[in-house]
């Protein structure tokens, strides 16, 4: 039987419709069911509070539950390998941070490309490392210390939570741009490290804004400057690295993830949603009494953000020679 023309017209059509209709109804309806963002660090940590945050954001927003799923170990690689591996339909997402774009450098066997195999999603926020010392460290200012550093070559001890860790390339990226002999001992977490930095174990240290502030302000702990290309609004008084060592930036940021091939659709509403929160006042409030600030981004931004920071610290994980098996 041969069809009108007009009635064949109407029904190629509506068959070409179909897709756009599909991915417009998916996007309506995510989501359907709780969704999992996987974080790769232990509960009450910083990657774990911003998790949280927007958690707790996306649940009241799109009414479903966003449940976080801590799976700690290997500086985040055991959480993302667990992502990639994921079904890519939105209900498996990553908290991303800093150890996702060191770690392509700093292991030499993984089973994943982070840039090809995680699609970035939205960016969230940016906490500032503060370059801090121990009181009994006869430095005042980022000058001193570096001179004070080159009269005594290797033997001043750099606390960090670990190889690849915030606090262990911000440490690199100054040794690399200074010329100083900084020995790096590494921690299993950034609690002891600090708990060690208090005690006069180790004598300086590149930690997160939010870890320190509380030493800091109680005059345990000496802050020389922050780390980030602008000033802290936590620690309005305190210079930055880059005032004394021009280019120098370095920070702790933090952005969702979700598995390749994830719905682009998803992708958007997702992104919207998160980028809606960064402009909540509340939100905005909690992240700023975290030493941190918003980083709304959209995907193709966060996409070449993520590219931009994994060249950079490739860099300075090849100057510092740390692998990791």
């Amino acid at each position: 039987m041969r069809l009108p023309c007009r009635n064949f017209l109407h029904l190629a059509a509506g068959a070409a419709a179909l897709p756009a209709v599909s991915s417009i109804a998916r996007a309506e309806v995510y989501p359907s069911r709780s969704v999992r963002i996987v974080v790769g660090f232990p509960p009450a940590g910083g990657a774990d509070i911003f998790a949280r945050l927007m958690g707790q954001w996306l649940s009241e927003r799109l009414g479903q539950q966003f449940i976080i799923e801590n799976r700690p170990g290997a500086a985040s690689n055991i959480a993302t390998e667990a992502v990639v591996r994921a079904p890519a339909d939105g209900y498996t997402l990553l908290l991303i941070t800093n150890p996702n774009v060191i770690n392509a450098t700093l292991y030499d066997k993984l089973h994943y490309n982070f840039i090809h195999d995680i699609a970035p999603v939205a960016g969230i926020d940016r906490v500032p490392n503060v370059m801090e010392i121990h009181p009994s460290v006869p430095a005042k200012t980022v000058p001193e210390f570096i001179a004070y550093a080159k009269a005594n070559p290797g033997k001043i001890n750099m606390g960090s939570g670990g190889n690849g860790t915030s606090q262990h390339v911000a440490g690199e990226l100054f040794k690399m741009m200074t010329g100083v002999n900084l020995v790096h001992v590494p921690y299993r977490g950034a609690g002891p490290a600090l708990v060690d930095l208090l005690a006069g174990q180790v004598q300086i240290m590149f930690d997160t804004v939010s870890g320190s502030i509380g030493h800091i302000t109680t005059g345990k702990l000496r802050a020389l400057a922050v780390t980030t290309a602008a000033r802290s609004e936590a620690l309005p008084d305190i210079p930055t690295v880059g005032d004394f060592v021009p280019g120098y930036e370095a920070s702790t940021f933090h952005g969702m993830g979700a598995p390749r091939n994830t719905p682009p659709e998803i992708v958007d509403k997702l992104n919207k949603e998160i980028n809606a929160g960064l402009a909540d006042p509340a939100i905005k409030a909690r992240i700023a009494e975290l030493g941190s600030v918003p980083m709304p981004m959209t995907p193709a931004d966060f996409a070449e953000f993520i590219a931009d920071e994994t060249e950079k610290w490739a860099k300075v994980v090849k100057f510092s020679g740390a692998k990791v098996d």
